[in-house]
């Protein structure tokens, strides 16, 4: 399943990259091939089919002239059987006669066919025989298959399968082969009947010419077998009795009559059986299935094909060319307008479609032109009005506290201190606006949240210290200003003011990778781990009180704004454990940072 998916989506992504033109050419070609592949098919698998059935009648119509003539022959062998029992062994009292003499008549009439005629008792003893008379002394006539045959079921006759003749000795042609009839029959001596078997010899050289000039289709051939698949006649029947070679003749005596198909030897090939009436003989005849034709027909189909796939791709081309070179026109147009190309042509041709499509695109560039000009100019607008806002919203927050502290200590003759707060309050501010840079220096960061600090603890009265730290790989480093301010007021608002201890809130700046952390961190009252979380949830309703930590969310909007969602603010606090704000920047040189300059008012 994983391949075949990975195969569709291979396809899918080349789909993808082709042109219209070949798109076309392609899906065109492909449905006039699937049709054409579909007829040529369908037609040969119809003369496939139709051939079979040919070579299946023909095969048939050659068996059964087979048949008639092997049934003619053997039913003349079985006339002459009958003539000697009939004709001959029941009208011979053999104490008083022989069966010689007249055996010997009907053998001469029929000598062309018989190779002899023998009786023999139920002991196996010779009574009568023609022409042959001499028994072979290694002969044991009694464990003959065809005499026990005989003797088991004497109702019947019974022909065995081709030998040579071994029973009788035969000077003229000692190895004669032969097939046997036997059958049971009834001796008459001294009045008194006992059985006895009859034995005709046929010729083998009989059946061999009815068979041998049989010609089936495609090269086929016919061979004969008996009821248990022992050969009776086959065209390369010494060949097989030579191991040199084989056939599938067993197999073969378990098919009923008619025809079909089989696997031999890696071959397949069409068998067609016909039994030949009461001797349970088969006739089988082989035809291979793989006619000399076929491959011939097969080139030819595949000539024809592959010209007919070449006219249709061709004529497809044409077609999909003229249909698509206008759109192909249009789209190298617009890719020339994507790449910034001014004054591009855009060509009003080829169908109606594509014309209206052409001058619907030639009217949309003017105006997209436009837009797009007004979309930058907006956006730049939209991005340093969010800044500036986001920046503003963070002044006023001890601005107004700071100045009445001024003026209460020095209506109080705090002169001193009130110097020293004003001067810090100068110089923050001093930094703070930075000649309308954005990014300034972390040192300038941290010098803005000492002077910060500074005014808060006299504020304060000192109720909690301040260290301010820096690690010595963060010389030189550059950050977005007026991070860490909004970030030190939350957390005196909301950890050091409601403290009753001393308070600590310490600042440390330093490296991790490629990124600067500063981490601001403070003892004082915490605050569960939700709520710290929905301080800097941009869906968290504004609450604008102090140590609300809208300072916080702005600075954690105004970082992600500038350089990303990869980077921001994370708060860890537990309550009565304090709280940690860590600022996540990248480390950005001089050069770096300056990219990210933007201007303001001085």
């Amino acid at each position: 399943m994983h391949l075949i998916r990975r195969f569709t989506a291979r396809i899918a992504a080349g789909y993808r990259k082709m042109s219209i033109q070949m798109v076309i050419s392609l899906s065109f070609t492909a449905v006039a091939v699937a049709g054409i592949l579909l007829m040529g098919l369908s037609l040969f698998l119809r003369f496939s089919s139709t051939s079979q059935q040919m070579a299946a009648e023909s095969s048939q119509r050659v068996l059964a002239q087979v048949n008639l003539n092997l049934d003619s022959y053997l039913r003349r062998m079985m006339r002459i059987s009958d003539a000697v029992y009939y004709s001959i062994i029941k009208n011979v009292d053999l104490s008083e006669g022989s069966l010689a003499p007249a055996m010997n008549l009907l053998y001469e009439e029929n000598r062309d066919d018989l190779v002899s005629i023998a009786a023999f008792d139920s002991r196996g003893n010779l009574v009568a025989s023609v022409p042959l008379s001499s028994l072979k002394e290694d002969s044991r006539t009694k464990g003959s298959p065809w005499f026990r045959a005989a003797m088991g079921n004497m109702e019947n006759l019974h022909f065995s399968t081709p030998h040579v003749q071994n029973l009788f000795d035969d000077p003229d042609t000692p190895y004669r082969w032969v097939v046997s009839l036997s059958r049971h029959v009834q001796l008459t001596k001294d009045g008194n009947t006992e059985n006895g078997v009859l034995l005709v010899d046929m010729g083998f050289a009989g059946i061999e010419q009815v068979c041998q000039d049989v010609e089936l289709s495609g090269g086929g051939y016919l061979y004969v077998i008996d009821g248990d698949g022992e050969l009776i006649y086959h065209p390369g029947q010494q060949l097989i009795y030579a191991g040199l070679l084989e056939e599938n003749n067993l197999a073969a005596a378990s098919y009923p009559d008619g025809s079909r198909t089989e696997e031999f030897q890696n071959q397949r090939r069409q068998v067609t059986v016909k039994t030949v009436g009461y001797t349970g003989w088969k006739l089988v005849g082989v035809v291979p299935t793989q006619d000399s034709d076929i491959p011939e027909l097969f080139l030819f189909g595949l000539s024809l094909l592959l010209f007919f796939i070449f006219l249709m791709a061709f004529l497809n081309f044409r077609i999909s060319a003229y249909i698509s070179d206008p759109i192909r026109r249009l789209e190298q147009s617009i890719k020339e307008l994507e790449n910034g190309r001014e004054n591009v042509e855009i060509e009003e041709a080829g169908c109606y479609e594509v014309q209206r499509l052409s001058h619907a695109v030639r009217s949309m560039v003017s105006t997209m032109r436009h837009l797009m000009e007004d979309i930058i100019e907006q956006e730049g607008q939209k991005r340093r009005s969010e800044l500036e806002v986001l920046q503003s919203q963070i002044n006023p927050h001890f601005l107004y506290n700071t100045l009445d502290s001024v003026i209460w200590m020095t209506e109080s003759g705090r002169q001193d201190e009130a110097i020293r707060m004003v001067t810090s309050l100068a110089r923050l501010f001093r930094i703070a606006l930075s000649k309308g840079n954005s990014m300034i220096p972390l040192s300038d960061e941290l010098e803005h949240a000492r002077h910060y600090m500074t005014i808060q603890q006299i504020r304060y009265k000192n109720k909690f210290e301040t260290k301010i730290t820096a690690q010595p790989d963060t010389e030189g480093l550059y950050t977005l200003k007026l991070i860490v301010q909004p970030i030190l007021e939350n957390a005196i608002y909301h950890g050091m003011a409601s403290a009753e201890d001393e308070g600590l809130i310490s600042v440390t700046a330093y490296r991790d990778g490629d990124d600067l952390l500063i981490d601001v961190a403070d003892n004082g009252l915490g605050m569960r781990p939700e709520v710290a979380a929905s301080l800097l949830d941009e869906n968290r309703p504004a609450v604008h009180t102090s140590g609300s930590g809208i300072g916080v969310r702005n600075v954690h909007q105004r970082i992600r704004l500038t350089f990303g969602p990869a980077y921001g603010l994370t708060i860890f606090s537990e309550p009565d454990e304090g709280t940690l704000v860590r600022i996540r920047l990248p480390a950005l040189s001089q050069e770096e940072a300056s990219r990210y300059q933007q201007e303001g008012p001085s």
